[in-house]
């Protein structure tokens, strides 16, 4: 908190309640406005990604009764740690305790010490990998969309390969335009229409695999997953412990759950309404998952696409198909700026604070906006940095553009320390757990087991890599 909110913190503690500004909070920030359903559709909206595509495949890998169980496993998991984090936002008491604004301030007002640097660290480059993989996910789909609709026009006979680049470098631009978004709550609207896209693809996936089902008349897949024979007994382990990576990866918010929170109003507690929305959305995208990835599975079997939507061949209808890949491009577009905004936010604050009397990085130029009450401010230092953050993650999106297998590296590195390790330990910190009594040991057990997760995850990823690099040609990816 910089001296002046401090000032302001202090001086609507020192004064009676009735006189302090109903515009403001307690720590002098404006109102806050948020609601169960406005972080449920925040939360629904950085959980519900392009990962939801891959769980066919991830069930393919590991079979009808671990995919099932994994995936109810890491739900179960990340609704825990998040309702121990919740409790995070304030340090001390619940109500009235001092607010937190990002995940790494909780860090710092409860654990400190060296763990901050670990803590930022390892949260910034995880958001900096999901940007990346957005990137790719978006190309993808807008080259699906592309690709079906000249199959169909050229009756099946062309194959319509074509390069990923053009694609990455439109999603870039159109990211560009948006992150000149100033504050994550004036975004709400983005997540609200992001989060009724992840529901449109998500439902035509499995709206398809139902229907492939319904025309086979037959389930497909086993028990084990898939069989020794289409793969090597060596593939067959590096595969299912990628697919766990996977499914990790597809519950990964925590690392901007408190951001979230710091948009909920209060009364009632910040803690209690976002416990109820982390319920909700993670009860509901459990069920989505389950359905789209048993489908898919259902319906393709052992042979289960990595992408379901990309995947499916370019069958009829093709128009569908191309609604749904567009749901995908619109949400992912979303999903890039919720995720980017803690970046933003952490290098713009540093940036403030090294330079405060800097004209480039403070001053900002009110532009009229037609049909708008409020003036947009421009400030020169947003415009550049975030123009320069887009630029660099889009140009190693093209560099690498099996960075999927990376971001599954990055959803094992971060699941681990941001779903689990901190907020576990910031729990134990914040409520006073006393060592070796039963509640600690219990909560020690399961970071540790989630420590073993996340290294097998990490190891499968690896192994994508190391494969994807011996057929690789930088800037030359065609599909």
């Amino acid at each position: 908190m910089g001296d002046n909110q401090r000032q302001v913190f202090d001086v609507s503690m020192a004064i009676p309640s009735h006189n302090v500004s109903e515009c403001v909070d307690d720590d002098g920030r404006l109102k806050r406005t948020g609601t169960i359903c406005t972080a449920s559709a925040h939360i629904i909206t950085a959980v519900i990604g392009s990962g939801v595509l891959s769980l066919a495949w991830a069930i393919a890998q590991l079979g009808w009764i671990a995919g099932p169980a994994v995936m109810l496993l890491f739900s179960f998991v990340t609704y825990y740690t998040s309702s121990l984090l919740t409790d995070c936002y304030r340090t001390g008491d619940p109500v009235s305790g001092k607010r937190n604004y990002t995940y790494t301030d909780a860090v710092r007002s409860i654990l400190g010490g060296y763990k901050v640097k670990a803590c930022g660290l390892i949260q910034y480059l995880n958001l900096f990998g999901i940007s990346i993989g957005y990137t790719i996910a978006a190309s993808i789909s807008m080259m699906a969309i592309k690709r079906s609709n000249c199959f169909h026009e050229s009756g099946g006979k062309n194959p319509c390969h074509m390069s990923s680049n053009p694609y990455m470098i439109m999603f870039g631009v159109s990211e560009i335009l948006l992150s000149q978004i100033p504050d994550f709550d004036q975004i709400w609207w983005l997540s609200i229409v992001a989060a009724v896209m992840s529901f449109t693809y998500s439902g035509i996936g499995l709206g398809l695999g139902i229907a492939k089902v319904a025309a086979t008349g037959t389930f497909k897949g086993s028990l084990t997953g898939i069989s020794i024979g289409t793969v090597t007994q060596a593939q067959k382990v590096w595969r299912s412990l990628q697919a766990i990576g996977d499914i990790a990866f597809a519950y990964s918010f925590s690392v901007i759950l408190i951001e979230i929170q710091d948009t909920v109003k209060s009364p009632p507690e910040e803690a209690k309404t976002m416990k109820k929305a982390t319920k909700l959305s993670i009860a509901v995208t459990t069920v989505f998952y389950m359905l789209c990835g048993s489908m898919g599975y259902a319906s393709f079997g052992d042979f289960a696409p990595g992408n379901l939507l990309t995947g499916f061949g370019f069958f009829n209808p093709f128009w569908l198909l191309d609604i749904a890949n567009a749901a995908i491009i619109i949400h992912l577009v979303g999903a890039y700026q919720v995720f980017c905004q803690p970046i933003f936010a952490f290098i713009e604050k540093w940036a403030t604070q090294r330079w405060p009397e800097s004209y480039f990085i403070t001053k900002e130029f009110k532009i009229p906006v037609p049909g708008y009450r409020h003036p947009y401010k421009l400030n020169m230092f947003r415009l550049v940095w975030r123009t320069g953050f887009v630029m660099l993650t889009t140009v190693i999106s093209m560099l690498l553009p099996f960075f999927n297998d990376v971001v599954g590296i990055l959803g094992a590195l971060g699941f681990w320390p941001l779903t689990v390790y901190f907020p576990v330990e910031m729990y134990i910190q914040q409520k006073k757990i006393s060592k070796w009594s039963s509640r600690w040991i219990c909560l020690k057990m399961l970071s540790m087991a989630c420590l073993m997760i996340s290294i097998v995850a990490g190891a499968g990823s690896i192994v994508g890599v190391i494969l994807d690099l011996k057929v690789y040609k930088p800037f030359k990816t065609t599909y």
